[in-house]
């Protein structure tokens, strides 16, 4: 049995040293890339996050086509105040079979009695003012999307340069075994073991800036940047546990400065100014009209004067003509507008109470995530990330002297990447909790205005 074992030990040594020329030509795919980070991230000059909402605020094509429909609010609102116009009408007569004609010039001012023009004015301002609490949520969205996805991008930066700097070790280490293969001192089998994990940490390089560029390309979109606008981010993932207000505070807070909600009581309004609409329109109105009128005989008229004789008179008439035309609700009081006018504020209100309801929920699960976030953050940066760190040290030293095999360096290796890696998402975890919480709230931290 022994002897066995001596024999299987041997084959494989030899297999191992029989194709080493043959590993060492495949060990490495090609030498390591050099540092790139510095093409993402720019402490000095680079966009913070507030420069990047500025500019999506500015140039998010979306965002500017809701700035123009509430710039034709504001003119439908001016035309919605204007008095209805006046008419005129002109028109005359003539006898066929004689020579007897009239003319007639007769003009008409509508009066809107009953408070029409001011039922207009009431829906055109509230259709106006959804249309700014709309383009004031889509800001307060958008301005949310570029801080998430900056963060994003920027954990996607700071793992590309964590895996960089990996690759940069596991290289200087592969050389380092490689010589000593070379030497005699190690067997050949640790340097194919060392180039395995080398082309792994290469790999999951390419994957790192992969995930970096897209972030980055999205980030470009909701700025209004094209795809191959140079960029490079400022900005660090830390979070301090801010001193928060109280949740029922920030609730109240909330359900004032939330646009949605702003936009759901609006709509609300414009419903109950519909009703007014309907009901103005189902009253009594009246156009006041005025005119002249010109008749002309075809024959003369004679009359006796003083003295008995017959003579010649005008044979034009003037007329001056008045009225006023009503408009009688008799049938039509527009009571189906009026009915559906109260159904639609009634659903209004319901949404808007639905709407507070979620307002509610969203501040209660962003108070939770952010100090659960926030806790574990500390929790890794405390008694994960330095203890992971240690302990790979120690193992790399006792590598060294022999007392621990290469395998137990590589696990340990792999440990330490995989918790700085759970270190980096934690710092986006708490960084998007942040972020949640100025959404949900609609903090003016959210858009820097």
């Amino acid at each position: 049995m022994f002897r066995r074992k001596l024999t299987t030990l041997g084959f494989l040594i030899a297999a191992s040293l029989g194709v080493t020329a043959e590993v060492r030509s495949q060990m490495v795919i090609d030498p390591p890339r050099s540092v790139s980070v510095q093409k993402y991230l720019d402490q000095q000059s680079g966009t913070t996050a507030d420069e990047a909402v500025r500019r999506a605020l500015e140039g998010n094509q979306e965002l500017a086509a809701m700035r123009k429909e509430v710039e034709a609010g504001e003119q439908l609102l001016r035309q919605a105040g204007l008095r209805a116009n006046p008419s005129l009408e002109i028109g005359g007569e003539r006898q066929i079979s004689g020579m007897d004609k009239s003319y007639i010039v007769q003009g008409s001012i509508p009066l809107e009695l009953g408070g029409r023009r001011a039922a207009r004015k009431r829906i055109a301002e509230s259709e106006l003012e959804i249309r700014r609490l709309a383009a004031a949520e889509r800001e307060r969205l958008l301005a949310g999307e570029v801080r998430a996805k900056f963060g994003e991008a920027l954990a996607a930066i700071l793992k590309l340069r964590f895996t960089e700097e990996m690759l940069e070790a596991a290289q200087r280490n592969f050389n380092l075994v490689a010589a000593q293969v070379e030497e005699g001192r190690r067997a050949p089998l640790e340097r194919n073991i060392e180039a395995v994990e080398l082309n792994r940490i290469r790999a999951m390089r390419e994957e790192a800036e992969a995930a970096a560029e897209i972030a980055l390309l999205d980030l470009r979109n909701l700025m209004g940047l094209a795809p191959d606008a140079a960029m490079r981010l400022r900005g660090t993932l830390d979070v301090a546990p801010d001193a928060l207000p109280l949740q029922a505070d920030a609730v109240s807070a909330a359900l004032i400065r939330r646009t949605d909600i702003a936009g759901a009581r609006a709509v609300e309004q414009l419903a109950a100014a519909r009703g007014a609409q309907a009901r103005s329109e189902g009253r009594v109105d009246a156009d006041l009209m005025l005119g002249y009128q010109r008749m002309e005989a075809g024959f003369p008229f004679r009359a006796f004067d003083d003295a008995g004789m017959l003579m010649p008179i005008e044979n034009r008439m003037n007329f001056f003509t008045f009225g006023v035309r009503l408009s009688l609700p008799v049938f039509d009081r527009k009571q189906g507008m009026i009915a559906a006018a109260k159904l639609e504020e009634e659903a209004a209100a319901k949404r808007r109470e639905f709407g507070e309801l979620v307002v509610r929920r969203e501040v209660a699960a962003a108070y939770v995530k952010f100090n659960r976030s926030v806790r574990a953050e500390q929790i890794y940066r405390v008694g994960v990330r330095d203890q992971a760190a240690q302990n790979l040290e120690v193992v790399r030293q006792m590598y060294e002297l022999g007392s621990r095999n290469l395998l137990d360096y590589i696990g340990e290796l792999r440990r330490f990447i995989e918790a700085e890696s759970g270190y980096i998402d934690a710092q986006r975890e708490a960084y998007m909790a942040r972020i949640e919480l100025l959404r949900a709230t609609n903090s003016e931290e959210l858009t820097g205005k």
